[in-house]
């Protein structure tokens, strides 16, 4: 893509770098899943949406708050509907058809996110919608298809998204002095809302970025991944046969503006060499009998193991199980 027929969003400077040796916290939307995904393939120590996906910043915020009491879920903190048993906090990948599966499935969940989030170097946070859906008062974080005139949905004040991400991110610092944090609002679309809606939508996630990178400071670090959607990659082309998510090509482009911001020229050329032997172990020969092959599989299972010993502290083991079965 050339220059001359876009605008190119400058990227950041942060104050701080991401690399293999960083343990990283996301919660947030879809988007925080695609970027997650990335950051795993990749080898990074990554922990993806304990909750599940989150769209608006309130239940963020309640999540985060959360996994630092490290909740433990009761029996009135799930209900049964649909032959399923659920949280109105969590996404239906953690409904069960038992209760106390489903209890213990999020308990779980919830103890190895504490765990991460206190020695994190990184939060990252991706906001969706400002839109909220609130059962008797209380904002919920998923409806699991109960009848929608039960609920109540609004578009939350800058002031309320302030004023609850304040306080979770106030006891996390506390907790977790050392930890980056970093935010970007989900490019996707959320046409539900209708354009004008969700153009305010949007809107409000971005004075709530500004605002929380103004209070925090260096801590705080705002990534312009809607900007570079909707600025950049504004041709309907970059996205999905909905037209609302990003396609793959977009997110792809996304991720590589991530890796320039956050990443050094040693740890994109390590992210390099894994993509070279996830390609190499993904090779599908012509002849898989012959010797020149074999001498191939030999060379990427030494490259395998030298690797894992030189780099201990990232798994392998997967790539070890693929290669010996060559």
């Amino acid at each position: 893509m050339g220059g001359l027929f876009r605008t190119e969003v400058e990227l950041p400077h942060p104050s701080f770098g991401l690399s293999h040796d960083d343990t990283i916290v996301m919660l947030g939307s879809c988007f925080a899943e695609n970027i997650g995904q990335k950051l795993l393939r990749a080898k990074f120590d990554v922990d993806i949406n304990p909750y599940g996906i989150v769209y608006n910043p309130i239940s963020v915020a309640k999540v985060l708050t959360e996994i630092l009491a490290c909740k433990q879920y009761a029996e009135a903190d799930v209900f049964s509907y649909g032959g399923l048993w659920h949280s109105f906090m969590h996404h239906g990948s953690f409904s069960c058809i038992d209760r106390v599966d489903c209890i213990e499935g999020i308990n779980r969940r919830i103890r190895k996110a504490y765990e991460k989030l206190l020695s994190a170097d990184c939060l990252i946070l991706t906001f969706g919608t400002a839109y909220v859906y609130s059962l008797d008062g209380v904002v919920v974080s998923n409806c699991h298809k109960l009848p929608e005139k039960r609920f109540q949905r609004s578009l939350a004040s800058v002031g309320k998204l302030l004023s609850e991400m304040s306080e979770a991110v106030d006891r996390l610092f506390d907790m977790n002095p050392a930890v980056k944090v970093i935010c970007t609002v989900s490019p996707v679309r959320h046409m539900r809302d209708g354009f004008h809606n969700n153009q305010l939508s949007k809107s409000s996630l971005l004075l709530l970025s500004e605002e929380l990178r103004g209070k925090y400071g260096d801590r705080f670090f705002y990534f312009p991944s809607y900007e570079i959607m909707m600025d950049e990659l504004r041709d309907y082309r970059f996205y999905a046969d909905d037209m609302l998510h990003p396609s793959q090509v977009a997110i792809d482009y996304v991720w590589s503006c991530f890796c320039k911001t956050f990443f050094s020229s040693a740890t994109m050329a390590l992210i390099g060499e894994f993509e070279k032997i996830r390609s190499g172990l993904q090779h599908r020969p012509l002849h898989p009998d012959s010797d020149e092959y074999r001498r191939f599989v030999n060379s990427l299972k030494e490259k395998i193991y030298a690797m894992s010993h030189q780099y201990v502290n990232l798994d392998f083991s997967r790539e070890k199980e693929i290669v010996e079965n060559l």
